[in-house]
């Protein structure tokens, strides 16, 4: 089958903050979130499309919203559009007694008691996907960078996948699962590839072998739609985009914008190279792998394999060595600020490293946990 992309300017941007709906004064997840978008929709009826407000939508679960920004061309831009959808919800949800809060999962609420979107495209993946798919209470932030030819788009995939887990590490904060300690400083990056085409990306040569898997899973019924293929790292032809969906949530606004400056600066980098001429290396599938595993597990604590002939370095050592060198591409790009504040989360500790100081302070009370993570929502990092 033909899927033709839709070229976007290149290194133009769009991130997607999945928030969580909780009680304010428990913490707990409420499936609030049919009402809170009819009352951003009364709030704001000037900016509605087909009855809801074309930045805040629903998702698979009714204790969530999804801020999605429109296209921006850099990073502080992102932000400004998302503090302002943050602040029309809440509008409605302060004097609900409702809170938002971001984190891979909720430490303690039951994930199989929580309500999903009554909408078909969900309840066919609920039948589908049974156990698991009640199980996916979880939340994510997702960064679009756009790119100007279809012929970059497979190593530009590539590239990025070279850099799981410095994103996986960077945004891990799902160490709790249904009142649990996991051992795991991202649950949800394993429970998340259990769905259906979810998980790594396959890698591709050419965009013609692409589109022969695509319509490998529609012949035998794996998706009906293109948008059913949930990979980490995935192309969105329509958009034009590379959509990058590693990440667990993060909890403040100044995480997500060092994670999408660090995208942005990343496509742009390998954007440039294939523009001169030059190619992107990749490692074999097995070596991705195990650095998913690797990050998932240990987080910042991580040493990750670098190459095909294996050579490894803790995860923060690298990380920082790549941001100097991205500061030139940050500097074209004015993300120099956000780009930076990639190494205030390594200095300051992921979220899963803050959840588990803020248990181990309050005796493994998992209310504690969320309501810092309410704060770091309101107030920042240092809250």
């Amino acid at each position: 089958m033909q899927i033709d992309f839709a070229p976007s300017r290149q290194s133009t941007l769009g991130v997607e903050w999945e928030l969580a709906l909780v009680n304010a004064r428990t913490g707990e997840l409420v499936s609030v979130a049919n009402d809170v978008l009819k009352g951003v929709a009364a709030n704001h009826p000037d900016l509605n499309e087909d009855d809801e407000h074309p930045h805040i939508k629903r998702e698979l679960l009714l204790n969530t919203v999804e801020l999605v920004t429109g296209i921006c061309e850099t990073v502080k831009d992102a932000k400004e559009d998302l503090s302002r959808s943050l602040a029309a919800v809440r509008e409605v949800t302060d004097p609900m007694g409702v809170e938002v809060f971001c984190a891979g999962s909720h430490p303690f609420s039951p994930p199989l008691l929580q309500p999903v979107t009554d909408k078909e495209r969900y309840a066919k993946l609920i039948e589908r996907t049974q156990w698991w798919g009640r199980q996916m209470v979880i939340y994510g932030v997702h960064v679009h960078v756009g790119i100007d030819r279809k012929e970059k788009v497979l190593p530009i995939l590539d590239g990025l996948v070279n850099y799981f887990p410095h994103f996986q590490a960077l945004s891990a904060s799902s160490p709790y699962w249904a009142g649990e300690e996991t051992g795991y400083a991202s649950q949800r990056a394993l429970m998340f590839q259990q769905l259906p085409t979810a998980g790594l990306p396959f890698q591709f040569e050419t965009w013609e072998a692409y589109e022969s898997y695509v319509q490998d899973m529609f012949t035998t019924g794996v998706i009906d739609s293109t948008s059913e293929i949930r990979w980490d790292i995935r192309p969105v032809s329509n958009l034009g985009t590379i959509e990058m969906r590693i990440c667990d949530g993060l909890a403040t606004l100044e995480e997500v914008g060092a994670i999408a400056a660090l995208t942005q600066c990343l496509v742009d980098e390998f954007s440039s190279i294939l523009d001169a001429g030059g190619s992107i290396p990749t490692m074999p599938p097995w070596h991705v792998q195990e650095n998913k595993w690797r990050a998932a597990r240990y987080g910042m604590e991580a040493i990750i394999i670098l190459d095909a002939a294996g050579n490894e370095q803790l995860v923060t050592e690298h990380l920082a060595e790549t941001v100097a060198r991205l500061e030139p591409v940050a500097a074209k790009l004015g993300c120099s600020e956000e780009l930076a504040d990639v190494l205030k989360i390594v200095d300051r500790g992921a979220s899963y490293q803050r959840q588990r100081r803020v248990a181990a302070e309050h005796n493994g009370d998992l209310q504690a946990v969320v309501m810092d993570l309410v704060q770091q929502m309101r107030k920042g990092p240092d809250a």
